[in-house]
């Protein structure tokens, strides 16, 4: 790293499980993001604050007004443009030697499943239940560790699936696919809290880093639920679903053993 990046990064870099070496590692890292909304707006922000040096962003919507109560990367400048344009400005203007790569598209499980290959992490932070199973069937496949955020009303959740562990639970372990289309609720319907998606957010970054600099512990088999309104936290333990069709036990078994 030069002396300014040194300067930039000096605060993590003094933290002994980061480092100069971690730092390197986040510099160097590749992390998709699908979602350029209220909780893709602090996972990025952060994310690139940090130093990760390649981030790709999906969402294939344009900046609305009713969207800048919740989605902080964007502002009443941005109306009308593309998020991940607006969001790619923002981050260029937090830091420029971030390289902010945008798909404008609603990605299909085929682009999801592209996508996976080349990256370090996936971090889901879309809006609803068919691009979540179709990016936990893309990190299934790749092996790629999958930090997962979801908001409602004042209701939060987030989770982690390190599907490079044979014994992890994917998405579709917590929520089989009937259970999940009856549930699907977009906060354009519901509402949502806005600092909620903040804290959400900002946890799922958190994890990404964690998983990024492999350090501490992840939420790996563990969902995280937050009421908002009384700031309780409850914590659930999350087990392999071993009929799953998405991740059946005997696949991973097979694939360890080749």
């Amino acid at each position: 790293m030069n002396d300014n990046q040194l300067l930039r990064y000096s605060r993590h870099i003094l933290l002994p499980q980061i480092d100069i070496a971690g730092q390197e590692k986040l510099n160097q890292s590749r992390v998709l993001i699908v979602g350029a909304g209220g909780l893709g707006s602090p996972i990025a922000l952060y994310l690139a604050a940090s130093g990760v040096g390649n981030l790709i962003i999906c969402d294939s919507d344009r900046v609305d007004l009713t969207n800048l109560q919740r989605q902080i990367i964007h502002d009443s400048s941005s109306i009308g443009l593309a998020k991940v344009l607006s969001a790619k400005q923002t981050l260029t203007r937090i830091n420029p030697e971030v390289n902010v790569i945008t798909i404008q598209e609603q990605v299909d499980a085929t682009k999801l499943l592209q996508l996976a290959t080349g990256v370090d992490a996936v971090v889901d932070a879309s809006d609803n239940f068919s691009t979540r199973y179709d990016i936990n069937q893309a990190c299934v496949t790749q092996k790629k560790p999958l930090i997962s955020g979801a908001v409602v009303r004042f209701d939060g959740q987030v989770s982690v699936f390190d599907l490079r562990h044979a014994d992890s639970p994917c998405y579709h372990c917590l929520y089989p696919i009937t259970a999940g289309e009856q549930e699907d609720m977009p906060c354009a319907i519901m509402g949502v809290f806005s600092p909620l998606v903040g804290i959400i957010g900002c946890m799922q970054a958190a994890e990404t880093l964690k998983i990024l600099l492999n350090i501490g512990e992840s939420l790996n088999g563990r969902l995280q639920l937050l009421d908002s309104l009384t700031m309780n936290w409850r914590t659930i333990k999350l087990n392999k679903d071993p009929a799953c069709p998405v991740c059946p036990s005997s696949a991973f078994a097979d694939a360890d053993t080749q």
